[in-house]
């Protein structure tokens, strides 16, 4: 039943971002090297972050264990906007207005942030201004959506109330942010990343870091699968889900989520604008003009990583809905997304813990990477260099939320808990050559059929069907590891 699903697809899964433009390779780590500041990963984060520090002198050096820009910027739906869903009256409500206006200011200014980088560095980058929505077709939120124009435009945020959108369908209500935007997020910062080298900093690829150590003099010595040691004054862990344990809890604070985009061709032209529904099971849309035409990016079907009996039925969600509102004529790509999640809905982005002033963290953008990532390289870049930022409370990993966030640490752990003994009980049922006991803590992996990839249901950490580490927080490959029987079985029976 699973390969019939796929079949609806003329290839495997590919992000339209990765295949519409080659990238150099850079160099793995061969030497022990000293850096002011080392950043762990080679995301968006990472690149942009190294290029406004370069901009200051600061010499700077980018570890990514696999290759740069491959990862969850590799699989975004890129859009470049202060809309994420209903935030604003939620952060208002059950935190402070001043947080509010901190986060909105923040994401506010990192959509003027890209636009000015790409004008100055003359980056074509498919930068186009768009308005962002977010409808719904539920009764019950169109007073949601107006606390929610309310609130942001409180804020300072150009926020309209809409009963009708450009969309071919009807909705019950709508909000508009005026003056966002969507581009090409490789193409935008590849030439970031060339950028680096110009300037005196470094990129190493295939660098994985599974070790940090504190010195006695507060510098950091940062340890490569390999044995290559980097020693830095400060350090950034920009790995998406932190791979590193101590201090901090992330692994209780932290849950993964799954998302899904199909790539359309359609018959009819697409009306403009990028769009969000308020409600599950949530639909994403937007444009992109390509070298096949205009592709229009559905996206949505989200569920905790690990977390779905079959992943193929997401695409095929999307599939339906496409069909049911443009007339398809092409399915050239889909992919899927792994976004890591926090207990308000806040990224964490500051010092790694409130005892740690060199060692600095950004994760937790939820589905909101391209203008929180930004934020978050202006606002590490403004800590490294003048030691504050306007935005740095909202941001902050230490910051107290109770509020907002004890609900769902309570719902998040208890997941876990589930997870890892209800794992352990299933995975008596697999053959004795399959260990898919997760490397990190613990947890057994589920199969993931629409990606033939093992991912884990309580930390988000993945493996290829061989058992190799895709993402962490895990290090180290599965306990099965290329066993010739395990690989032939996945092939031929498909889990």
């Amino acid at each position: 039943m699973a390969i019939q699903k796929q079949k609806i697809f003329a290839k495997e899964p590919q992000s339209y971002w990765i295949d519409s433009i080659t990238q150099p390779e850079y160099p793995s780590l061969k030497e022990d090297i000293h850096a002011d500041v080392a950043i762990i990963g080679g995301g968006i984060v990472g690149i942009s972050t190294a290029y406004m520090l370069s901009q200051h002198g600061i010499k700077t050096v980018i570890l990514e264990a696999d290759q740069i820009l491959q990862g969850t910027t590799g699989h975004t739906t890129a859009k470049i906007t202060s809309q994420h869903g209903l935030i604003y009256d939620k952060i208002k409500k059950q935190i402070s207005e001043e947080y509010a206006k901190q986060y909105a200011d923040a994401n506010e200014a990192a959509i003027h942030m890209i636009e000015k980088i790409a004008k100055k560095n003359n980056i074509q980058c498919d930068y186009t201004p768009q308005s962002s929505y977010v409808y719904t077709l539920q009764e019950h939120y169109i007073d949601k959506i107006r606390s929610e124009v309310e609130a942001a435009s409180s804020l300072g945020i150009k926020a309209t109330y809409l009963e009708e959108t450009p969309l071919p369908f009807p909705v019950k209500a709508a909000i508009r942010f005026d003056n966002q935007a969507q581009f090409h997020p490789r193409r935008f910062l590849l030439p970031l990343a060339e950028k680096i080298i110009s300037l005196g900093s470094q990129i190493y690829e295939q660098s994985a870091i599974v070790n940090i150590e504190e010195n006695e003099n507060g510098q950091y010595t940062l340890i490569t699968k390999d044995g290559k040691k980097v020693k830095a004054e400060k350090v950034i862990i920009a790995s998406h889900f932190p791979f590193y344990n101590k201090h901090g809890l992330y692994f209780t604070r932290i849950y993964p989520e799954k998302s899904y985009v199909v790539a359309i061709k359609a018959k009819e032209k697409y009306p403009g604008g990028m769009y969000i529904t308020a409600e599950d099971p949530g639909r994403s849309l937007r444009s992109q003009i390509s070298d096949q035409g205009e592709l229009i990016f559905v996206g949505g079907e989200h569920h905790k990583t690990g977390q779905s009996e079959d992943t193929l039925k997401h695409y095929e969600a999307l599939t339906e809905f496409a069909r049911t509102h443009f007339t398809v004529e092409n399915l050239p790509y889909h992919w899927s997304t792994h976004d890591c999640m926090t207990l308000d809905g806040i990224p964490y982005v500051g010092p790694y813990t409130s005892k740690t002033p060199h060692l600095f963290i950004a994760t937790g953008f939820g589905k909101w990477g391209m203008t929180n990532s930004i934020a978050s390289a202006i606002l590490l870049k403004d800590l490294i260099v003048k030691g504050d930022c306007p935005w740095q409370d909202v941001y902050n990993p230490s910051r107290h939320t109770f509020l907002a966030s004890s609900k769902n640490f309570i719902i998040e752990n208890l997941n876990v808990a589930k997870e890892l003994i209800g794992g352990k009980v299933a995975s008596n049922l697999l053959d004795g050559d399959i260990d898919t006991t997760c490397t990190h803590m613990g947890c057994e992996c589920t199969w993931n059929s629409a990606e033939k990839t093992w991912d884990c249901p309580c930390h988000g950490s993945r493996f290829t069907y061989e058992g190799d580490v895709i993402e962490g927080p895990a290090l180290k490959p599965l306990g099965f590891h290329r066993s010739v029987n395990t690989v032939e079985k996945l092939i031929k029976d498909d889990f």
